[in-house]
């Protein structure tokens, strides 16, 4: 079965559509397709994600990590003044990311890495809503690798279910990170945000 976390889904076969919703009084629209999460809408956690995480002036450089789509990506460097780059393993998600930065007005560098593994630069923020059904092992790699590519005073923002183990995750992350905050719980997702310093 192929997955949305799949390098080789573009073997499915296509069934485009366009989605629109507002997140902050932000507008948005999206091209989706088979073979990506949460197709035919927002899915709650990256909504509650975005609605927590607020960015200041000193945040310049975000990652979009395992960008889907694209809407966490799209969203920041339409709401704020941030270059972002948007990454994932599945290339339909990299092809309707491209589309969509375009769709909405937007400007970001989209291109495709099995996580970290194509990544050279260091991030003033990185965001994820990471893929619960790779299991925990992968999930917490991301977690520890992240470190490696954020700024000094750099941040990673996660959000998880409590029900998928968010608690078990902050334990986790206070193993590497020397700050951690939980943002905001909302319907069972806590946004957490951890820092190296």
């Amino acid at each position: 079965m192929t997955h949305y976390f799949s390098e080789d889904n573009n073997t499915l076969k296509s069934n485009p559509q366009v989605i629109a919703f507002s997140v902050n009084n932000t507008p948005l629209k999206f091209k989706t397709d088979v073979g990506v999460f949460s197709k035919n809408h927002l899915d709650r956690g990256t909504e509650v994600l975005l609605k927590y995480l607020e960015v200041d002036g000193s945040v310049k450089t975000v990652l979009d990590l395992g960008c889907g789509y694209g809407t966490i990506g799209v969203y920041m460097n339409k709401r704020y003044d941030v270059e972002v780059d948007m990454v994932d393993i599945n290339q339909r998600a990299i092809d309707l990311s491209i589309h969509n930065v375009k769709l909405n007005n937007t400007k970001a560098n989209v291109f495709k890495s099995n996580g970290f593994e194509n990544i050279n630069n260091k991030y003033d923020l990185i965001i994820t809503n990471p893929p619960i059904r790779t299991g925990k092992e992968l999930i917490y790699k991301f977690f520890s690798e992240a470190a490696k590519f954020l700024n000094d005073e750099g941040a990673l923002c996660i959000v998880i279910n409590k029900k998928h183990g968010a608690e078990s995750a902050i334990k986790f992350l206070k193993t590497i990170y020397r700050n951690i905050e939980v943002l905001g719980k909302n319907k069972g997702f806590y946004v957490i945000k951890c820092k190296i310093n």
